[in-house]
């Protein structure tokens, strides 16, 4: 993925666009159905990421890979969603009689907060390794290519970043 693209997208180059929109769509649909486990959203999700990029493409500073800023502003507009929901579904709660039952995503908040604050040890280009071939399910060869890193660089990131995680991470989990 060439930093060119992004100033020609800037300039409103439509074929730069698609060009780019073509080769980054799967890795960063990928990247944002690990963190929604949705297919709408993601596919939702994917739609505002890629019109901000539109948008913003000439906001783009470049240092370090264009892909790399899209799972950015994926990662932001996922959270922001992610935020928007829990506080309707706070909202609607207040309407619900208690009735004892277990709220699912609270039970897992403790476990969510670990492993977030385990990824945010990460460098930013680590943790994208790691979610988009741990939580994503991309092949190293695809993450390598989306990133714009050698194979063996991106394996060797992985390796390291992995040993990391199992370090900070407890074992219950």
């Amino acid at each position: 993925m060439k930093e060119e693209w992004i100033q020609k997208i800037a300039e409103g180059d439509r074929d730069t666009f698609r060009d780019f929109y073509k080769e980054a769509a799967g890795p960063v649909y990928s990247f944002i159905l690990s963190l929604t486990r949705d297919v709408h959203e993601a596919e939702d999700l994917m739609q505002d990421t890629f019109l901000c990029v539109w948008d913003r493409a000439e906001d783009y500073e470049p240092q370090g890979k264009p892909l790399a800023w899209v799972f950015t502003i994926a990662r932001h507009l996922c959270y922001m969603r992610f935020r928007q929901r829990r506080r309707e579904t706070e909202l609607s709660e207040w309407d619900k009689e208690e009735e004892g039952e277990v709220y699912a995503a609270l039970e897992q908040a403790p476990e969510r907060k670990v492993l977030s604050d385990a990824l945010a040890a990460l460098r930013e280009e680590d943790r994208q390794i790691v979610l988009l071939h741990a939580a994503a399910g991309l092949k190293h060869r695809e993450v390598a290519s989306a990133l714009g890193l050698p194979l063996a660089t991106e394996l060797s990131k992985y390796n390291r970043s992995m040993n990391k995680l199992q370090k900070i991470l407890p074992q219950s989990i």
